[in-house]
């Protein structure tokens, strides 16, 4: 009978490990969870059945965020409508649609039917689920309320993925106007500036300074296009090497925040999805300190990480989040109002929610004022470029036809 080594906890919540005999891993799960043991990894002694590989040892897609909130709405829908996990998960799996959600949903089910935990399947799919995600998922398990849990998520997703879409939304028309000047400013400097050079030279005649600064440019890129360009990409280079070493990379966290126009966005971003994300863990069962520290593992800007970290010390001492949030200084003042009348009326949760609500109108206002600054910042710009490119040719040419008038 073939051998599986095991990890598992009791009741207790004591760690044990070691071996045990079973014609599957689904049996050497069953016989554990019979012996009052809860199985966190099962793998065949000889090594020959890893726990987190696919029977084609495939890796798991990782599933989009769209992907990722159908998967959570569907799968909520069919655990409201009576089915168990199992089943639930079967049905995902049949699909008619092909997407990577199917062999997610099949690995899912699979690790369900070997008697592993939902919310530690979940952990197997790489990165398409969240450490916030399966601890959810954790505490819906325990608590019995898991497609209620699951509903709660589906909200969450939309506003953060509604979130992210108005930002990347905002940045879209500045971007494309600005990608036109870039190719605009091309165009003249390597076509229609050569041919006004060749012209205005024939007449022989003394050029005005601007005409000629732009001649010396347009010839200075016609010659030396290859240097502009490994200039720049060794700017990018060696900007990407510095930004990825650990006092680079917290000097561009903190200082992209101070940026006019675009730092508020990325704050209000960031006090949204902050605010939201805790109001969520705490509405579902999850303990405040364990939330923040969640929200800490999940926060990419390493000077925020820090931030949370120092909240989550203040916590875990016994200090209120409001006043912790004080203590550390970074916070808006009307938050840290909010979330101290919570404290005092004894219902964090709601106060939680009702800051996200007021960040994310703040969000939507701050991405209004990019668009309206940023937009007409970029066409000024390049009208400006264009007038001047414009006066420079017309100065030229105006003094050209004045000399050959006087001869």
């Amino acid at each position: 009978m073939p051998e599986f080594t095991y990890k598992a906890t009791d009741a207790g919540g004591t760690s044990a490990a070691g071996k045990i005999s079973a014609n599957s891993r689904g049996e050497a799960y069953r016989m554990l969870r019979e012996r009052g043991l809860q199985p966190t990894s099962v793998a065949a002694a000889d090594g020959s059945a890893p726990e987190q590989k696919r029977s084609g040892d495939e890796p798991l897609p990782k599933l989009t965020n769209p992907q990722l909130l159908a998967f959570t709405e569907e799968l909520a829908e069919l655990l409201e409508a009576g089915l168990k996990l199992e089943g639930a998960l079967k049905v995902i799996e049949q699909r008619q649609e092909k997407s990577g959600i199917q062999p997610v949903a099949a690995h899912l089910r699979q690790r369900v039917r070997d008697g592993v935990r939902f919310s530690a399947a979940l952990k197997e799919c790489g990165n398409s689920f969240d450490p916030l995600y399966c601890n959810l998922a954790a505490a819906g398990e325990a608590s019995g309320a898991l497609p209620q849990i699951l509903k709660r998520q589906c909200a969450y997703l939309t506003l953060i993925e509604d979130l992210r879409r108005r930002v990347v939304s905002s940045l879209l028309y500045p971007s494309v106007v600005f990608a036109s000047a870039v190719v605009l400013m091309f165009v003249f400097l390597t076509f229609l500036v050569p041919q006004l050079s060749v012209l205005l030279g024939k007449t022989g005649q003394k050029l005005p300074t601007i005409t000629l600064a732009l001649i010396w440019t347009s010839e200075f890129c016609g010659k030396y296009w290859w240097a502009i360009i490994a200039f720049i990409g060794l700017a990018v280079l060696l900007a990407r090497a510095g930004v990825r070493t650990p006092a680079g990379r917290a000097w561009w966290d903190r200082a992209i925040l101070d940026v006019p126009v675009v730092g508020p966005v990325l704050r209000a971003k960031f006090y949204a999805e902050m605010l939201q994300t805790l109001s969520t863990l705490v509405s579902n069962g999850v303990a405040l300190l364990n939330g923040i520290q969640l929200m800490t593992a999940a926060s990419t800007n390493v000077f925020l990480n820090g931030l949370l970290v120092k909240v989550g010390e203040l916590v875990g001492e016994g200090t209120g989040l409001a006043t912790s949030l004080r203590r550390v200084g970074f916070f808006p003042p009307v938050m840290m109002d909010i979330l101290a009348v919570g404290e005092q009326t004894g219902d964090i949760a709601s106060s939680l929610e009702r800051a996200a609500r007021r960040y994310d109108k703040e969000l939507t206002s701050r991405i209004g004022h990019l668009t309206t600054l940023v937009q007409p910042a970029i066409i000024l710009m390049v009208a400006l470029f264009v007038g001047v490119v414009a006066y420079s040719m017309i100065a030229g040419i105006l003094t050209s036809v004045s000399s050959l008038k006087a001869r």
